[in-house]
């Protein structure tokens, strides 16, 4: 079978690698989509040295999504021929994060599906993965393997987030960037009845964010963002606001467009945030500042529910679909920034 290998540098390869076998309490999965995620970029920027130092070289990719195609010795949670959303963190069950679903919290250390090491599990980004049945969520039968790939994780991760805001109708929601969680976010708000204010500097995204439902959209090329959310909101700021950048510039922003009462949260990863003026900026706002930080694994299934039975048009979402072999073209676009959500497909 195939699977995809960042090597550091910003380079990949498509290697060949053994069909896997399921162990006890494990399961064989055939991708069906597997999508491509900001966050890879961090693991394909790594030196190629450190990378080639690793004891091994797994797929990566960590929004994976198929069919059960085989049970190891055990299995019961889950049947050969189902459609399933993949998890992509496994702890040790045991610690009480685990027990509340929130496996990436483990205490004794997580393995992170699509790691490019020997300690992690391999990826999506391959034909065929092997993972612990657990980590296998129901799939609705009226969802596309490519929406399931993205619930996955980033549109999981914006929904979580949007949830912990409280976003509801009486709300304006600032997205202070429009990649596939921050689109994601666009989406989901104005589904749950939200005006939402779309924030980015690539007008190819801000087009998307209109055709997803946000009511304004905002070039933070041209305008001032804090201001332009301002202005759109009779000179006090939004009720909430969402940071999806990781920019130290933009998380300020962040917090300086919600308005007094108001709520803000970080969801981009990295970076670091300066506060000029912590009491003018919170304490005197009575801000409520959050993080947060991808989903317990109950959510995944919770979300993929709730986009169905509300007929959220998650498809729209999806902009660019490859096959495997096209791994390498498929990244080169996703890091122009002109895209909305990419997902490698199979038959």
């Amino acid at each position: 079978m195939k699977g995809v290998v960042t090597l550091g540098d910003g380079q990949l390869e498509i290697r060949d690698f053994p069909k896997p076998v399921p162990g006890p309490g494990e399961v064989l999965v055939q991708m069906k989509a597997s999508g491509i995620c900001g966050s890879d970029l961090m693991g394909m920027r790594r030196p190629a040295a450190d990378v080639a130092k690793l004891p091994k070289c797994n797929p990566f990719g960590h929004e994976p999504c198929g069919v059960i195609a085989a049970l190891g010795p055990g299995v019961t949670t889950v049947q050969v021929g189902q459609r399933v959303m993949v998890f992509h963190y496994a702890g040790c069950t045991k610690c009480k994060y685990c027990r509340i679903g929130y496996e990436q919290l483990c205490v004794e250390g997580n393995n992170y599906f699509g790691a490019s090491h020997a300690r992690g599990f391999p990826g999506g980004h391959e034909d065929f993965m092997v993972v612990p049945a657990r980590v296998c969520m129901r799939m609705p039968d009226a969802l596309s393997f490519e929406a399931g790939a993205s619930i996955s994780c980033g549109t999981g991760t914006a929904y979580a987030a949007v949830k912990k805001l409280e976003v509801s109708g009486r709300d304006t929601l600032a997205v202070f960037g429009q990649g596939p969680v921050g689109l994601s976010a666009t989406l989901l708000g104005a589904a749950m009845g939200a005006r939402v204010i779309a924030i980015d500097v690539v007008p190819y995204r801000l087009e998307l964010a209109k055709k997803l439902g946000a009511a304004e959209v905002v070039n933070a090329k041209e305008r001032d963002s804090v201001q332009a959310v301002k202005d759109l909101t009779h000179g006090e700021g939004a009720e909430a606001t969402l940071e999806c950048t990781a920019n130290a510039v933009v998380r300020a922003q962040t917090i300086n467009a919600a308005k007094l009462f108001g709520r803000a949260c970080f969801v981009g990863e990295g970076g670091t945030v300066t506060l000029d003026n912590v009491s003018q900026q919170v304490i005197h706002k009575h801000l409520t500042i959050l993080g947060s930080w991808t989903f317990p694994t109950w959510m995944l299934e919770e979300c993929a529910d709730w986009i169905v039975d509300r007929r959220v048009p998650i498809d729209n979402l999806i902009t660019h679909r490859f096959p495997l072999a096209q791994a390498r073209e498929a990244y080169d676009l996703f890091i122009k920034g002109e895209t909305g959500k990419v997902a490698f497909t199979w038959p």
